[in-house]
C-alpha cells in the first residue's frame, strides 16, 4: 500500500529490520512451557501412561537381561573339563535372557509406534491452534514481522518439538531408567566396583555440564537463525521480479550470504560441541571399562568378588552405564532446542487477536405492511443493522452505505501521525476519490473504514452508527475491496471469483466476470472458468489478475466499494471496458477510489486532495481545476497522479 509504507509500525522481533525472533539461549521459563505442553498431551494421557510403562519395561528388560550374564558364566564354569556336563542351568539362564530381551524389543516397538501417533496428533492440534489464532491477529502483527519468520514457527519449530516428543522424551525416560537400574544392579553385584563408577560418574557430569551446556545454547541459537534465514529467502523469492528489474542480484546474494553465514556460525558452534561430546564420553567409557576390568581382576584375586560371572555382568553394566548418560546429554540438547521452539510457538498463540467489542450486527430484513424493517432468515436483498440498546430494545437501520469521518486523527506510530483532523462524508451512491502523493494517507483512510485499525481520536459513522459499535465481521461483509496488490488462491478461476461470496452460483460468478470485463479472457484460458491457478495466478498477467479481483468484489455485491488503485495494472483499452462494467457495479453504491489515473478520478462526485495526512482541497474535477491549487498543478503537469 503505497501511501503508508513509511508510516508503518517499527519492526519488532522477527521483522526484517528488528533483532530477529527470540529463541537464542535457553527458554526463559522451561517449567511453564513444559506445563503448557502437558495440556496439549492431555487427550493422549492414557496412551502416554502406557508409553511410560512400556519404556520402563524396555529399559528394565535390558538391565535384567544383562544380569543373566552372571548366571550364564557361573553355570558354565563347573562344566569346563567335566566328563558328563549338565547344560540345563546354562540353557535355563540363556532362555531367561532371550525371553527378557524379546519382551524388551516388543515394548520398544510398541512405544515407538504409539509415540508417533501421539506426536503427530499434538502437532496437528498445535498447528491448528496457531493457524486459528493467526487468522484473528490484527494487521499490526503482520506489519512487524516477515512472513518467513512466521512460517518458521509452523515448520522448523513444530518439527523440532515433534522430534522431541516422539523420540527425545521416550529416549530420555529410557536412558534415565537404564542408568538408575544399572546403578542399582552394580551395587547389588559389587559395592567396591561401584565406588569406581561413582568417581567416573562425577567426571562425566563435569564434562556434560561444560560441553553439553554450550551445545544446548548453540542449538537454541540455530532455531533463531533458521527463522531469520527463512524470512530472508521468503522476501527474496516473493520479490524476485523487483530484484531483477533493479539488477540487485548481487545485493540479494550479499544479504542471503550474511544470513546464511550467521546460520553457519550458529550451526558450527552447536554441532562442534555436540560432535565432540560423543568421542569424549566414548573415551571416558573405554577408560572406565579398562579400569573396571583391572579392578575387578584384583578384587577377585583378593577375594572381594567371589565369582567370574559377577565381573562379566559388571563389565557389561559398565558399557550400559556410560552410553545412556551420553544419550541423555544429546537428548538434553534437543530438549532445549525444542523448548525454545515451543516458546516461540506459544508466543504466537499468546498474541492478542483483534479487539472486537462491537454489538451491532448485519441481518437480512424485509419490510412489513407498514414499511418497517423486520428481521428474517431468508436472503431478501435488503440488509439492516441490528442495534440492541441498553434498555433491551432493538432498532433496525437499513444498510445504505452512508459513511462519514468526523475529525479523525490516526498514527501507526504515536510519534508519526498519518491523518490529522480528517472530516468528510460519502452519501449513498456517491463516488469519492482520494488523490495525493505517496504517504499522504489515502490507503490509511480505507483501512480505517474496514476497521483494520481502530480510530483513537474522532469518529467514523456508517449509516449513522459509530463503526466501533459494529462487529468487524459484519462491517467487512458490507464492504467490497479491490486492492492494488491482488492475491489469487490455489484453485480454479471460478473458485477465486466465488471467494467474494461463497454462496454465489456459477451463473452469478460468470455475470460478475462479465461486469468486470474478465469473461472474454477467461473463456480463452485452457479450461475456461475451470482453469486451475497456482502460485498466486502466476500464469496470468497482472491486469488479468486484477480483473479477477474486481470480479470477486462484484460477486460480493456490497453496498460500499473500496478501489485502491484497482485499475493501475490494466492497459488503457482494457480500463475503458472495465469502467463501463464498473459504472454498472457502482450504481447505487458508495464508492471510495484511490487512483493514479485522472481518467478514473475525473467523474467522481467529490475529489479529496491529501497532503501530509490532511485534506487540503476538495470538490469535483471542474471545481478543483478552477481553484488552480495542488490538483490543478498535478493535472497540468502530469496526467497521472502519484
Amino acid at each position: 500500500m503505497a501511501d503508508n509504507k513509511n508510516a508503518r509500525m517499527p519492526k519488532g522481533p522477527g521483522g526484517p529490520k528488528g533483532p530477529g525472533p527470540r529463541g537464542g539461549g535457553k527458554p526463559k521459563n522451561p517449567l511453564r512451557i513444559i506445563g503448557r505442553l502437558l495440556t496439549y498431551l492431555g487427550p493422549w494421557k492414557w496412551l502416554i501412561l502406557l508409553v511410560v510403562v512400556l519404556v520402563l519395561t524396555s529399559s528394565l528388560a535390558g538391565v535384567f537381561g544383562t544380569f543373566q550374564l552372571k548366571g550364564i558364566f557361573n553355570s558354565l564354569e563347573p562344566l569346563i573339563g567335566a566328563e558328563n556336563p549338565d547344560f540345563s542351568g546354562f540353557l535355563q539362564s540363556l532362555a531367561t535372557m532371550a525371553v527378557i530381551y524379546v519382551v524388551g524389543v516388543l515394548a520398544t516397538y510398541a512405544y515407538n509406534r504409539i509415540m508417533i501417533h501421539v506426536s503427530t496428533g499434538v502437532m496437528h492440534r498445535l498447528r491448528t491452534d496457531m493457524f486459528k489464532n493467526l487468522q484473528g491477529l490484527p494487521l499490526r502483527y503482520f506489519d512487524s514481522r516477515t512472513h518467513g519468520e512466521t512460517m518458521s514457527r509452523f515448520t522448523n519449530d513444530t518439527d523440532t518439538l515433534r522430534e522431541m516428543i516422539s523420540n527425545g522424551l521416550p529416549n530420555f525416560i529410557s536412558s534415565t531408567t537404564t542408568v538408575l537400574g544399572v546403578f542399582v544392579m552394580m551395587c547389588v553385584l559389587s559395592w567396591h566396583l561401584t565406588l569406581l563408577v561413582l568417581l567416573m560418574l562425577g567426571i562425566m557430569f563435569l564434562v556434560l555440564k561444560s560441553v553439553g551446556g554450550r551445545s544446548a545454547k548453540g542449538f537454541s541459537e540455530c532455531q533463531k537463525q533458521i527463522a531469520v534465514l527463512m524470512g530472508n529467502m521468503e522476501e527474496m523469492v516473493d520479490g524476485q521480479k523487483v530484484v531483477k528489474a533493479f539488477c540487485r542480484e548481487e545485493k540479494a546474494i550479499e544479504g542471503f550470504c550474511r544470513a546464511n553465514e550467521d546460520m553457519r556460525v550458529a550451526s558450527t558452534f552447536a554441532n562442534t560441541y555436540a560432535n565432540v561430546l560423543m568421542p569424549i564420553m566414548g573415551n571416558l567409557a573405554y577408560a572406565h571399562y579398562a579400569l573396571t576390568a583391572m579392578a575387578g581382576a584384583m578384587f577377585f584375586l583378593f577375594g572381594w568378588i567371589g565369582d567370574i560371572g559377577t565381573i562379566a555382568a559388571f563389565l557389561q553394566y559398565t558399557r550400559n552405564f556410560s552410553n545412556p548418560i551420553t544419550q541423555m546429554s544429546q537428548q538434553m540438547n534437543s530438549v532445549f532446542a525444542a523448548l525454545a521452539g515451543a516458546e516461540r510457538i506459544f508466543e504466537l498463540l499468546d498474541e492478542e487477536g483483534e479487539v472486537d467489542d462491537g454489538y451491532v450486527t448485519l441481518v437480512n430484513a424485509r419490510e412489513d405492511e407498514n414499511g418497517a424493517l423486520v428481521e428474517c432468515e431468508e436472503r431478501t436483498g435488503i440488509w439492516a443493522w441490528r442495534h440492541p440498546h441498553e434498555d433491551g430494545s432493538l432498532t433496525y437501520t437499513r444498510l445504505r452505505g452512508d459513511v462519514r469521518f468526523e475529525n479523525v486523527d490516526f498514527a501507526y506510530d504515536p510519534e508519526k501521525p498519518v491523518l490529522r483532523g480528517i472530516s468528510l462524508y460519502a452519501e449513498p451512491g456517491q463516488k469519492i476519490a482520494f488523490v495525493g502523493s505517496t504517504g499522504a494517507g489515502k490507503t490509511t483512510i480505507t483501512n480505517l473504514i474496514n476497521r483494520f485499525y481502530d480510530v483513537p481520536d474522532g469518529k467514523i459513522r456508517y449509516d449513522g452508527i459509530n463503526i466501533n459499535k459494529i462487529k468487524k465481521a459484519d462491517l467487512r461483509r458490507s464492504l467490497g475491496m479491490v486492492l492494488q496488490d491482488t492475491h489469487l488462491f490455489s484453485g480454479t478461476v471460478m473458485d477465486n471469483i466465488r471467494y467474494g461470496r461463497l454462496s454465489a452460483t456459477d451463473e452469478e460468478c460468470v455475470a460478475a466476470a462479465r461486469l468486470a470485463g474478465a469473461d472474454t479472457f477467461i473463456r480463452h484460458l485452457s479450461d475456461g472458468y475451470n482453469t486451475y491457478l497456482t502460485g498466486d495466478g502466476e500464469s496470468l498477467s497482472q491486469g488479468q489478475r486484477q480483473l479477477l479481483a474486481i470480479a470477486r468484489a462484484a460477486v460480493a455485491n456490497p453496498p460500499v466499494l473500496i478501489l485502491d488503485e484497482a485499475t493501475s495494472s490494466i492497459d488503457t483499452r482494457t480500463e475503458a471496458l472495465v469502467e463501463r462494467g464498473m459504472d454498472s457495479l457502482m450504481h447505487g453504491r458508495t464508492v471510495f477510489v484511490i487512483a493514479h489515473r485522472l481518467s478514473t478520478v475525473r467523474n467522481s462526485d467529490a475529489i479529496m486532495v491529501l497532503e501530509k495526512g490532511e485534506i487540503i482541497e476538495r470538490g469535483n474535477h471542474e471545481e478543483l481545476l478552477s481553484q488552480k491549487g495542488k490538483y490543478y498543478q498535478l493535472y497540468a503537469g502530469m496526467f497521472e497522479l502519484d
